[in-house]
């Protein structure tokens, strides 16, 4: 497969669910997932053919020195809409499923809309900026979704996050509150940007203005919202009843060993 960038929500633990499902249904989060889904099954059949894949990358992924040249200016909002493997865009989309909902709940759907837009061409731009004259196309809808992670850490900070945990043969799910897991995300994007060779893989740079961008851009809604008053209100969560998660009687009857 031809090098890139791939904007890719990594690490050693990932977000199963979280506890506060939407008021109303997140009609553009599963618009965008559907979208990425789409644009990711029309590009399937190029997957095992390195020079057609090469060819849609020159063309719709975003190449810093394309951009730097006067051309290609379209590629840092198509490039969101562009993965790179079957893990890579179930990750991505794992992250706004489980994310975007209360966020598209507060923001409504058209600013929630140009909000996770906004986020994802400022996440190319930070990433453009680092290296304007990269050969390396960037793919991948992480760095809109990570804006949308740093604008939930701010609405929601103590919403509970069911995680999954693993390392080499431990694992274990546990629940976090929002501010610690998604502040453990963050830094391990800075740990990952300070170790990055810059030759393809992870665009970190990336996840980080993303996710500066979110909270950025979501902090006037916070404020309106009341602040910390907000945050008194709510308990740091989504403003509605928290959802209660646990494992439901089996109708299949118990068969005792014989002594």
């Amino acid at each position: 497969m031809p090098k890139a960038f791939i904007l890719d929500q990594s690490g050693g633990m990932f977000p199963i669910r979280d506890h506060n499902p939407s008021r109303r249904p997140a009609l553009v989060t599963y618009a965008l997932i559907a979208l990425n889904a789409a644009v990711f099954m029309a590009m399937l059949p190029s997957y095992g053919d390195d020079r057609a894949l090469l060819g849609l990358y020159s063309t719709w992924a975003m190449v810093p020195a394309r951009i730097s040249m006067g051309d290609g200016y379209y590629t840092m909002l198509t490039s969101m809409f562009m993965h790179g493997s079957v893990l890579h865009i179930a990750g991505n989309m794992l992250f706004l499923w489980i994310f975007g909902d209360n966020l598209e709940d507060e923001m409504g759907h058209l600013r929630y809309l140009g909000f996770y837009l906004f986020c994802g061409l400022a996440a190319g731009l930070a990433q453009y900026m680092a290296a304007p004259d990269a050969r390396v196309p960037m793919v991948g809808a992480s760095g809109a979704i990570a804006g949308v992670l740093g604008g939930y850490m701010l609405l929601f900070p103590k919403a509970r996050v069911d995680v999954f945990l693993f390392f080499i043969i431990f694992f274990k799910v546990i629940p976090l509150p929002a501010w610690l897991m998604l502040g453990l995300w963050f830094a391990f994007q800075i740990v990952g940007e300070v170790g990055a060779s810059g030759n393809g893989g992870v665009a970190y740079l990336a996840h980080i203005g993303g996710f500066i961008a979110g909270i950025l851009a979501t902090y006037p809604l916070w404020r309106r919202l009341g602040g910390r008053a907000f945050w008194d209100r709510t308990d740091g969560a989504p403003p509605h009843s928290e959802a209660r998660y646990r494992f439901q009687p089996t109708s299949v009857p118990k068969v005792r060993r014989r002594k």
